[in-house]
């Protein structure tokens, strides 16, 4: 196994900075991606891994803003590290960065809780302009990406149907609100001031009463449904 590489000041001095911790499996990607984003304003890359078990050791140390996450790594895949290490730090936000948008990749991360999702073919710019973006809480999918999710939910397994959601508790509609509004298990239990254990027993409730598969169909129910705020 590689040791990933530290790089740069102490994490105290970078304050200032958007923190970006780089897990890729593929050397050359990695020394390409850290020379581009180190001459970027703003961004700092604190630390490089070539696996996904130094990925989430890394990120406990040096707690970056933003991850950029390769999908295909062997042992512990983007799918499983991306998870893993949103259990670990919710406050993180994975970008996937990947040459793979097949669905049996694209939705697994997505469902582990990825922030954004861009393909390798992304200009440097492009990288860049989404981890500024995903710093200020907003995600970017590549226009691909984007096109299968719609794709997607415009054929949803089990259609939604009008007024189910009058089975769902208070609590629930509470949840399913902010689900809708794209926050995350973490921040959805802070702002109810529950357990994040307690919104997932919610969500999956949620689920079951919709008849939905995923976060994304539950949310496009309470658009369509009028419920969300």
């Amino acid at each position: 196994m590689k040791e990933a590489v530290n790089k740069l000041e102490p994490i105290e001095q970078l304050n200032e900075q958007i923190k970006v911790l780089l897990v890729d499996d593929h050397e050359m990607v990695r020394i390409g991606l850290a020379a581009v984003l180190d001459t970027e304003e703003g961004i700092e890359v604190v630390g490089e891994a070539s696996n996904g078990y130094d990925g989430i050791r890394l990120a406990q140390a040096y707690k970056p803003d933003i991850v950029l996450m390769d999908l295909v790594m062997d042992g512990m895949d983007g799918v499983e590290t991306t998870q893993k290490l949103l259990e670990l730090y919710p406050e993180c936000k994975v970008i996937v960065l990947t040459s793979f948008i097949d669905d049996s990749k694209l939705y697994p991360v997505i469902e582990a809780g990825a922030f954004s999702y861009l393909l390798k073919t992304a200009r440097a710019t492009e990288i860049a302009d989404a981890i500024r973006a995903a710093a200020r809480g907003q995600s970017v999918l590549e226009s691909q990406v984007a096109a299968k999710m719609m794709n997607r939910l415009r054929k949803p397994k089990q259609p939604v149907q009008a007024a189910l959601h009058d089975d769902l508790t208070e609590r629930e509609m509470d949840v399913l609100k902010r689900v809708a509004r794209g926050m995350s298990n973490q921040e959805i239990a802070d702002e109810l001031f529950i357990g994040v254990k307690t919104v997932k027993f919610h969500i999956t409730n949620i689920f079951n009463k919709l008849g939905v598969e995923d976060r994304t169909q539950a949310a496009i129910y309470a658009h369509k449904q009028g419920i969300a705020e």
